[in-house]
C-alpha cells in the first residue's frame, strides 16, 4: 500500500488539536434531540408497511433504477410522485433528485449562466454553496437575513441582460431561524429577481398539511423554485426541485447531478409518495406544541439568552469553543439524552452550538427534563 500523503495527514492532525475531528456517530437508545426526522416517519411501522403493499399490490419486485432516468431507470413510480408531489405543493411541475445535495448542487451548477449573478445568505447551506462554486455566474453573499445589504447588491448588479437569483433557504439548518418571506418576496418583485428557496427543514413543520413555509403563506407563485428535500420531515430519501415546466426540462438536460446519476430505487420513491400522503395534522400539531413548549421553558430556565431566536424545530444553543460544546454535549448524553454539538468549522469560529432538534414524538417530560440538565450544567 502507497504511503498516506503528508499534507492529508497534516490536515487531519490540525482538526484533531482543534478539538474538530469529524467521527461517524454510533447508534444508541439516548432520547433523541439530534435527528431531523421531526415526525417520526423514518421509524414509521405504518408507512413501512403502505410502501411494502403498495409495491406488492403492482407486482413491483425491482431493486434498484438499473440506470439514470435518461436510461433505463425512470420507472413508472417516478411520473405519478412527481405528479402528486406538484399538486400538494402547487406547483407547475416536480422533478425528483436523489437527494437534497444532488438537487442543489444540479440546479445552482447549471441554471444560473455566465451573465447572471447569484445574491445568496451567508449562512445558505453547503450544498448551496458548492453548486453556486461550480456555477459560471458571478456570485456576492449578504449578511443573514439582512434584506437593506442586500437591496444594496440589486441595485448594484440589476442589468438589462442578465437575471439575478436570490438565494435562501427558508429554515435555516443552524440557527433554526427564518427570513421575512413576505418582504423577500417584494424586494425580488421590486427588483425582477428570481427568487431560490430551500425548504429542506420547513417540509412537514410548517403548513396546514406540512407543505412548507412557503405555501403557509401563500407565497408559491412569486417563487422561481424550491428545493425540498424528503429526508428529514418525510423521514425518507431524496429531494426534489419545484417549478415550472420548462425549469423542468431545462434541470433534465443541463443538470449533471441528474444526468449522469443513477435513479432511484421503485422501492426509495414509493416511499416518498407514501409519506406525503400519510403527512398528518395530528402529528405536525403534536410537533408544534412541542416547539411551544420547549421555547417556554427556555424562559422557565432563563436559558433565553443562550438561544437563536427560533420557531422552528431547530433549536440552537450557542456555546463558544469546540472542547467546551463538545464536553457539555457529552454530558447530556451521560444523562440519556442525545444532544449534538456542532463544532467549527461546520459553523464559524466563536459559534459553536449545541443543536437540538425537536420531534412530535418527544414528550413535554423529556423536553422539561433536558432543558433542566443543561440549565444545571451551565
Amino acid at each position: 500500500m502507497k504511503h498516506f500523503p503528508k499534507s492529508l495527514a497534516n490536515k487531519l492532525q490540525q482538526r484533531i488539536q482543534s478539538h474538530s475531528l469529524r467521527k461517524l456517530s454510533e447508534p444508541n437508545n439516548l432520547i433523541d434531540f439530534s435527528s431531523n426526522d421531526y415526525l417520526g416517519f423514518a421509524k414509521s411501522e405504518a408507512i413501512f408497511e403502505a410502501t411494502h403493499w403498495f409495491l406488492s399490490d403492482r407486482n413491483i419486485k425491482t431493486n434498484g433504477a438499473t440506470g439514470s432516468r435518461l436510461l433505463s431507470g425512470n420507472h413508472v413510480l417516478y411520473a405519478e410522485t412527481e405528479d402528486f408531489i406538484a399538486k400538494f405543493h402547487q406547483s407547475e411541475s416536480v422533478l425528483l433528485f436523489n437527494s437534497g445535495y444532488d438537487a442543489n448542487v444540479g440546479f445552482f451548477s447549471s441554471v444560473p449562466q455566465r451573465s447572471d449573478v447569484i445574491l445568496y445568505d451567508e449562512l445558505s447551506h453547503a450544498s448551496i454553496r458548492d453548486g453556486i462554486q461550480l456555477s459560471n455566474a458571478k456570485s456576492y453573499k449578504f449578511e443573514h437575513n439582512d434584506f437593506e445589504a442586500l437591496e444594496k447588491l440589486m441595485l448594484r448588479f440589476k442589468t438589462d441582460t442578465s437575471e439575478i437569483y436570490v438565494v435562501t433557504e427558508s429554515v435555516f439548518s443552524m440557527d433554526g431561524d427564518c427570513p421575512n418571506l413576505e418582504e423577500l418576496t417584494v424586494l425580488c418583485e421590486k427588483y425582477n429577481c428570481l427568487l431560490v428557496l430551500d425548504e429542506a427543514h420547513a417540509l412537514g413543520v410548517f403548513g396546514e398539511k406540512g407543505e412548507g413555509l412557503v405555501q403557509s403563506m401563500n407565497l408559491q407563485d412569486k417563487v422561481f423554485a424550491r428545493i425540498m428535500t424528503f429526508g428529514k420531515g418525510l423521514g425518507c430519501h431524496g429531494a426534489a426541485v419545484l417549478g415550472s415546466e420548462p425549469l423542468k426540462n431545462y434541470l433534465v438536460n443541463f443538470a449533471r447531478s441528474f444526468i449522469y446519476t443513477t435513479g432511484l430505487s421503485p422501492h426509495s420513491v414509493a416511499t416518498i409518495l407514501i409519506a406525503y400522503q400519510q403527512l398528518e395534522a395530528q402529528k405536525i400539531n403534536a410537533l408544534r406544541e412541542n416547539i411551544l413548549h420547549f421555547n417556554q421553558q427556555k424562559n422557565l430556565f432563563g436559558l433565553k439568552p443562550l438561544f437563536v431566536h427560533s420557531k422552528s424545530a431547530i433549536q440552537s444553543a450557542i456555546i463558544p469553543g469546540n472542547e467546551k460544546v463538545k464536553s457539555i454535549a457529552q454530558q447530556l448524553q451521560e444523562k440519556g439524552f442525545d444532544v449534538k454539538a456542532i463544532l467549527s468549522p461546520t459553523v464559524p469560529e466563536g459559534q459553536e452550538r449545541l443543536r437540538f432538534c425537536l420531534h412530535s414524538y418527544n414528550s413535554k417530560e423529556e423536553i422539561s427534563a433536558v432543558m433542566a440538565c443543561i440549565s444545571s450544567l451551565l
